[in-house]
């Protein structure tokens, strides 16, 4: 099929993203090779439109409608390199579902990211955001990245080193629009430690002594974890944690406990992440709703399109909970998800 003919128009995004947002791409393509996404990069340029290079749909919010071309990554690709008796490279291409390859690789034996279950989005689209969760983020079992460089056409490969991973953050997002992933490869292990240290899981878990625990039964673990505290976006539509957890000094931590006994945080060396959870819910936002969207009644973190929202609903509630929890506790929240069109 010729690239023109894989071009549509006036393309409605509500179904590509997990808010379940009415917007419009004024152009759209799927994309499953690198030859195909290239020569829609060069049709955009030549036409003088922008990109928005989409994959899961589940970490940005449509304020309005794109003027550009919206090209979602398809690329489907999973197979396993570098295999010995300790562990194995899981290759997988960016338009992979995330949480399938998670069961794969935890099916198989294979520890690293079984706490990663149930994440929505792809393969592609996880180290942009360094997704974590349960005491483990990407960065702990990434190798490289494979990514098409727009500011000189060429194929480039990045060492994790090379990605700038930090908390939900990393060289991708920080340089929106110049790379776009096109596969990723995981270490992972046979014998590693489970990371069972979250008190959701413990709980859940029990008794059961780590020996007795594989990979996919932490990954089960997780799951039911997760379904407890979460609604599903094909249920309830939502973005996930539309948070970050703030991190704050110590100084400001002990201010925060002197006035706020029951705050909750982590320590780290020198600083504390915060749970923005429990500060949005002492702000009284936890099972709020207006008549269009609203804050998760198990988890406030996961903001809710429950009546056909749209995106400024959405940013206008997320912008009323900043403002609110900046003004009883002096802590900035900010937003994980990214803003697209308006």
């Amino acid at each position: 099929m010729s690239l023109k003919a894989k071009l549509q128009e006036n393309v409605e995004l509500s179904a590509l993203n997990t808010l379940r947002v009415s917007a419009t791409a004024r152009f759209y393509m799927d994309v499953a090779s690198l030859a195909d996404l290239r020569g829609a990069l060069v049709w955009a340029e030549t036409n003088g439109y922008t990109t928005l290079v989409l994959g899961g749909g589940s970490n940005l919010v449509f304020a309005g409608d794109f003027a550009g071309l919206v090209i979602r990554i398809q690329m489907a690709d999973r197979y396993w390199e570098q295999a010995d008796d300790t562990g194995a490279t899981l290759v997988l291409g960016a338009g992979e579902n995330w949480h399938h390859a998670v069961l794969y690789a935890a099916s198989a034996g294979y520890r690293g990211i079984e706490n990663l279950a149930l994440i929505p989005g792809t393969a592609g689209a996880a180290p942009v955001q360094n997704i974590g969760a349960y005491g483990v983020e990407l960065c702990d079992t990434l190798v490289s990245v494979t990514a098409l460089d727009r500011e000189t056409n060429e194929l480039v490969c990045l060492e994790n080193a090379e990605c700038g991973f930090a908390y939900r953050d990393s060289l991708f997002k920080r340089s929106p629009g110049r790379y776009i992933i096109t596969a990723i490869r995981l270490r992972l292990s046979r014998d590693k430690p489970l990371q069972l240290g979250y008190r959701d899981l413990e709980e859940y878990l029990g008794d059961t002594a780590d020996k007795d625990l594989s990979a996919f039964a932490v990954a089960e673990a997780v799951m039911a974890v997760r379904h407890r505290k979460l609604p599903d976006p094909a249920i309830l539509p939502n973005a996930g944690s539309f948070f970050k957890n703030p991190v704050v000094s110590g100084e400001q931590f002990n201010e925060l406990q002197a006035a706020h006994p029951d705050v909750v945080g982590y320590p780290k060396s020198r600083t504390v992440k915060l749970a923005a959870a429990w500060l949005i819910d002492q702000s009284g936002w936890k099972g709020y709703r207006n008549a269009r969207v609203g804050v998760h009644n198990r988890q406030a973190l996961v903001l809710i399109n429950h009546s056909g929202g749209t995106g400024q609903d959405v940013l206008e509630l997320a912008s009323d909970i900043r403002q609110s929890v900046q003004k009883r506790f002096g802590v900035e929240l900010e937003m994980e998800p990214g803003i697209v069109g308006g």
